[in-house]
């Protein structure tokens, strides 16, 4: 008895989780309701409130699965990359996959909005689950990075460029491309790493 209790929790929890992703990416975070997401899942506002507390603590559900999701494809293509090149690519691959869901890349940036106004969610957005590049530049160019430059630096900056992107890409302004921010992106990386134009070690050329 309790086994099954336990899977038609589960079972309902990924229904409302589903019936707010689809709520979300149609109408937006603020203008979607609790109601609205139990309702259309086929459920009272208690079940709703078995699992979380809030609106906030459902999305961040959201997105920690969304962050897996995307770093799954992303670690299955780093396995066989070696190169800055490679490496570097790999990542902006990542990173372009999530601008590919344009809906979901509004409410992302939507919701970033509403947490900074809120410390406790601020804390939450700030933690590595949720984090876009900031952790895979640190761990995977930290070695190609130059001593004197902090290799958080380099992966915040990358994060500046794809997230002020983003917002361009959503006010679709038609200034820049993908390959253009991609492009100065690679610049940026390459100035404060100990790589050539090549992708090789200076330290190798200059041997």
């Amino acid at each position: 008895m309790a086994r099954r209790q336990q899977e038609k929790s589960r079972q309902t929890k990924e229904e409302l989780l589903a019936s707010a992703m689809r709520l979300f990416g149609e109408k937006g975070f603020a203008a979607t309701t609790i109601a609205e997401i139990t309702k259309a899942a086929g459920y009272a506002k208690g079940s709703f409130y078995s699992h979380w507390a809030g609106k906030d603590d459902v999305f961040l559900e959201i997105l920690e699965r969304k962050m897996e999701e995307y770093r799954r494809e992303r670690s299955r293509k780093l396995s066989h990359a070696s190169s800055f090149e490679e490496i570097f690519n790999v990542i902006w691959d990542f990173l372009e996959s999530i601008m590919d869901d344009m809906n979901w890349s509004k409410v992302f940036l939507e919701f970033t909005i509403h947490a900074s106004r809120d410390p406790r969610l601020q804390a939450e957005l700030n933690r590595s689950k949720y984090r876009l590049s900031n952790d895979i530049f640190s761990n995977l160019m930290g070695k190609h990075v130059r001593a004197e430059i902090p290799p958080e630096k380099v992966g915040s900056l990358n994060t500046a460029l794809f997230e002020g992107f983003l917002i361009q890409n959503v006010l679709q302004t038609n200034v820049l491309n993908r390959q253009d921010i991609r492009n100065a992106a690679l610049l940026l990386a390459r100035a404060q790493c100990d790589v050539s134009e090549s992708g090789e070690p200076t330290s190798a050329i200059k041997e």
